[in-house]
């Protein structure tokens, strides 16, 4: 792929070493001299060091055959103009970061993938690393409903039981379903059937359409997530 990222920050830097180790060809727009110069020094990857808010330094970045466009300034301002101007140029596919919560329907009104400020989803991932730290790994989809990563402890209720018996004894309810079972004997991901055994030890990937509430992982033996208070005692 050709890509086009503008920004070589906190959050273009790493994106770059990801894109570039992919084998992509890349070309970098930075207007900071001294971010596009390490930009330069570090990656194998063409660097502008311009403004990307002009039309001009798009069609010198060869924007008229990139296949996407990333914007990942820290100005949703720039990003925006960025975006407009990658469509006006016809990329196909136009990628930005927002900082702003309120300025993201904006974004999507006139077209563009968004992702949410990185800083504020790694806030939210290490609170719920402590708010509920039997999760390895989460990914929030709509309000509530979210697919998860949760170990089966040796005293869980599912363990030792098929999914067909643990959704029979309502241990798995309708809006829960499990995607993936990972276990120590297996070389890859075991995909589940009614007469998978899930076992003790195993990590399991789970859709939840509650979340991953204490009620939720209490099945996997899992009871320190409820919230405990000196009054509780």
């Amino acid at each position: 792929m050709y890509i086009v990222i503008v920004g070589a920050g906190n959050i273009g830097t790493p994106l770059i070493e990801i894109a570039t180790a992919g084998g992509n060809e890349v070309v970098v727009i930075e207007k900071d001299e001294k971010k596009a110069e390490r930009a330069a020094s570090t990656h194998d990857c063409l660097v502008l060091n311009d403004d990307a808010t002009i039309k001009d330094t798009l069609v010198d970045a060869g924007i008229d055959r990139a296949d996407a466009l990333i914007s990942t300034t820290d100005q949703d301002a720039t990003n925006i103009m960025v975006s407009l101007l990658g469509q006006e140029l016809e990329v196909p596919n136009i990628v930005s970061v927002v900082h702003d919560a309120d300025h993201m329907e904006l974004f999507r009104r006139i077209g563009v993938h968004t992702m949410q400020n990185p800083q504020r989803l790694i806030a939210e991932y290490l609170y719920r690393a402590v708010k509920r730290p039997s999760i390895i790994d989460y990914m929030r989809i709509g309000d509530e409903a979210e697919v998860f990563e949760i170990s089966v402890g040796s005293d869980a209720a599912i363990a030792g039981k098929t999914i067909q018996q643990a959704a029979t004894e309502g241990l798995l309810p309708d809006d829960m379903l499990i995607v993936a079972v990972e276990r120590d004997d297996s070389n890859k991901p075991v995909t589940p059937r009614g007469n998978t055994e899930v076992r003790a030890g195993d990590v399991l990937t789970v859709y939840s359409e509650r979340g991953a509430t204490p009620e939720v992982t209490d099945v996997f033996g899992h009871f320190e997530d409820h919230d405990t208070h000196p009054d509780d005692a």
